[in-house]
């Protein structure tokens, strides 16, 4: 496997590298936004399948790294204003916002999207950050779902995670049943599937910075979800790109949500411990 150069972005990233969730040696010489620093190459801790942790910011080009750089040109950002104006719209039968219950954003919604997905006792399963938004919906304010690509449950997803960015994924695989739950994730992630009989690990573990195509490969990771892709010309949630992969390899793709989904989104997360989350990154 070749190895992904230390410099990608001319001089933007440094090469730095720290424990997982630690601090860098040379915060100046990480890329930040609005004072708030990016991890995006973490030392993986032990028993980990990756010596590096390496965020998908660094396999892209300088060009799409200073898309993401910039808040006014990040094109994620009219997807975080369409949350924004949610958070405090009263919708449902209860009368509530999501504002009601959770008041300032900024404050109540820190280190969510970083958690996420987390053991949700209740409901006995794990809940991505799409399932607690829906399960607040139904339950605390009498409104109905939304669909899990919608522009008004991305522009929310976009809006949660925004408050966490800067700060180091860190999923608790510990908790209830969420072991069973990342080793399922783990069984899918080595899986092959589909005619072109390709597991993930096949690409974003085996050969991360070798080109396909036109496109460099890179980890995987998903601190950056929801992403705007210039592909899509939109913003996506993870188990689009996840879709999109298992179409890629021509495979019955399993539905955004599914519970397949949702164990592969926890290992991942835990995958990328450590790095910080980037909502909404910019990824081609």
């Amino acid at each position: 496997m070749r190895k992904l150069p230390g410099l990608l972005a001319g001089g933007v990233v440094a090469a730095a590298m720290t424990a997982a969730g630690g601090a860098s040696a040379d915060e100046t010489n990480l890329p930040s936004i609005d004072g708030v620093t990016l991890q995006t190459r973490v030392e993986a801790p032990e028993g980990h399948p990756l010596t590096e942790i390496i965020s998908g910011f660094e396999f892209r080009t300088k060009e799409t790294q200073a898309l993401e750089l910039d808040d006014f040109n990040n094109p994620g950002f009219l997807m975080v204003e369409l949350g924004e104006e949610a958070w405090s719209t009263v919708e449902g039968s209860a009368g509530k916002s999501c504002e009601s219950c959770h008041g300032d954003a900024s404050e109540s919604m820190r280190g969510v999207r970083a958690a996420m997905p987390k053991w949700n006792e209740a409901a006995g399963r794990p809940f991505t950050l799409e399932n607690q938004i829906n399960a607040c919906r139904t339950e605390q304010m009498g409104a109905e779902e939304w669909k899990w690509e919608s522009d008004a449950m991305l522009g929310m997803t976009a809006y949660v995670g925004l408050q966490s960015r800067g700060m180091p994924v860190k999923v608790d695989i510990e908790s209830g049943e969420m072991r069973k739950w990342w080793e399922k994730g783990k069984e899918l992630y080595h899986t092959r599937f589909g005619q072109l009989d390709m597991a993930c690990a096949n690409c974003h573990e085996s050969n991360y910075g070798n080109y396909i195509r036109a496109d460099l490969l890179s980890q995987g990771q998903s601190n950056g979800f929801p992403t705007y892709r210039l592909k899509w010309q939109k913003m996506g949630s993870l188990h689009r790109r996840f879709k999109g992969c298992m179409d890629n390899i021509r495979a019955k793709a399993f539905k955004r949500g599914s519970d397949e989904f949702v164990a592969l989104e926890a290992y991942l997360a835990w995958r990328g411990q450590g790095l910080s989350v980037e909502t909404p990154a910019v990824r081609n």
